[in-house]
């Protein structure tokens, strides 16, 4: 698992990269994909995702305890969203699910000790979040995730072979994406 610790405008969130933040995400879009405003029982939608009733219930328990998703009980009874998919952002979700696993250093200790390489980790960090915080669920299940990555896997897809050089696999080596970026400085 990757620990991921975030600060951004001097507040501290924490977002985990983690197989249970997945299946959080997996079962908050089939709730809202298959919900349909009725309540869901954890075992259809462990079913559906392939995921194991105990898991999804201890998930479910820590989504509840931050009022992300609302328990019905009785017969017909289950889970709904606790808001609409298009107000929930998937780092609420992936940050409800697990615990914090270090806490941030004091600002003065990072000014002036550690890595070298500190500073890149935190901004990668910061990206992270920004990103999972800027996708909502409904996001997700319209299928509205398509960034620059797939649309540059979309364009390698639609484009011609023909169009490629001999010798040249049509894969980025990286040195044309540094040029790129050294040219926007």
């Amino acid at each position: 698992m990757v620990t991921n610790m975030v600060i951004i405008m001097g507040e501290v969130g924490f977002v985990r990269l983690s197989t249970r933040g997945r299946y959080a995400v997996m079962a908050m879009a089939d709730l809202a994909g298959y919900g349909g405003g009725s309540p869901r029982a954890l075992a259809d939608i462990a079913q559906r995702q392939v995921i194991s009733l105990s898991y999804l219930e201890q998930i479910f328990a820590q989504l509840r305890r931050n009022d992300l998703v609302k328990s019905v009980r009785g017969p017909g009874g289950g889970y709904l969203l606790a808001r609409p998919p298009a107000e929930t952002a998937i780092a609420d979700i992936m940050m409800a699910v697990n615990e914090p696993a270090r806490e941030p250093r004091p600002v003065a200790a990072r000014a002036g000790a550690g890595s070298v390489t500190e500073y890149l980790w935190e901004e990668v960090d910061n990206r992270i979040y920004l990103f999972l915080n800027s996708v909502t669920l409904a996001d997700v299940c319209e299928k509205r995730v398509l960034g620059l990555s797939g649309m540059m896997h979309q364009k390698a897809a639609d484009a011609p072979a023909a169009r490629l050089p001999a010798g040249n696999s049509g894969v980025d080596d990286g040195v044309e994406h540094k040029a790129r970026a050294r040219a926007r400085r």
